[in-house]
């Protein structure tokens, strides 16, 4: 993997330990206002949260005496556009929950990096995939 840019690594391990410990204060600042919070559900469907939405979730998690949610990460890639970035994670919130890719589409702003937007995809089992091209079908020239 290429050398990755370590204001934006800093900024995924701040975002992954603040939510994991519910820090809410310090949360609605890593995400922009309009952010854009995207799930794949059990039905193939996506759902969409809003930051309100979401905060609420980890808000009533914190308020109910959770746990804190596991910091286990790892960055995948990073790619800057600007002032915009995206970034592709594994991650997982707990042994009792399952692993997720995440890509998070970060924006640059006055005041350093946020979350724009969040897309949380179940991880896929490696060993078993095809890619996402079938196989050619006509030898290449």
């Amino acid at each position: 993997m290429s050398k990755l840019n370590q204001e934006i690594v800093e900024f995924i391990d701040r975002l992954a330990d603040t939510g994991s410990h519910y820090r809410m204060d310090e949360m609605d600042d890593l995400y922009t206002d309009d952010l854009g919070f995207l799930v794949l559900t059990a039905e193939g469907e996506v759902a969409r949260f809003s930051k309100s939405e979401m905060f609420a979730e980890f808000r009533s998690r914190r308020d109910a005496g959770e746990e804190p949610l596991s910091t286990e990460k790892r960055i995948l890639h990073i790619e800057e556009q600007g002032n915009q970035a995206t970034a592709l994670l594994y991650r997982r919130m707990s042994q009792h929950a399952d692993a997720a890719l995440y890509e998070l589409r970060l924006v640059k702003k006055d005041n350093g990096w946020k979350v724009a937007g969040e897309t949380v995809l179940p991880w896929p089992d490696l060993s078993s995939a095809k890619g996402f091209l079938p196989p050619r079908a006509q030898p290449q020239r």
